[in-house]
């Protein structure tokens, strides 16, 4: 598969300490790639880590099946839920 060119345009400082670069470099050094690739490559994996269960919700066919039976049950009467939704609102104007 052939690598689309990208146009790096956006520049992304930031501030280190003396050993915390120094092992940036190190592992820069060790999978033999350039500063620019290996910061970018390491954020945007770490963002789609954190913005994974944001974006996609995936479950196995087990899980799946115990959804469909949790969302397919009737909805439960909750008295506790329909009183408190019958209380007055706090923040309504008094005007």
């Amino acid at each position: 598969m052939a690598q689309v060119a990208r146009k790096r345009d956006q520049r992304l400082e930031v501030r280190t300490t003396l050993e915390e670069r120094e092992l940036i470099n190190q592992a820069v050094g060790a999978l033999g790639t350039d500063l620019t690739t290996f910061a970018v490559s390491s954020l945007l994996e770490a963002s789609r880590r954190v913005l994974a269960d944001r974006r996609e919700f995936v479950m196995d066919a087990t899980a799946a099946a115990e959804w469909d039976r949790i969302n397919d049950a009737p909805a439960e009467a909750l008295p506790g839920l329909l009183r408190l939704m019958a209380r007055p609102t706090p923040f309504a104007d008094e005007g």
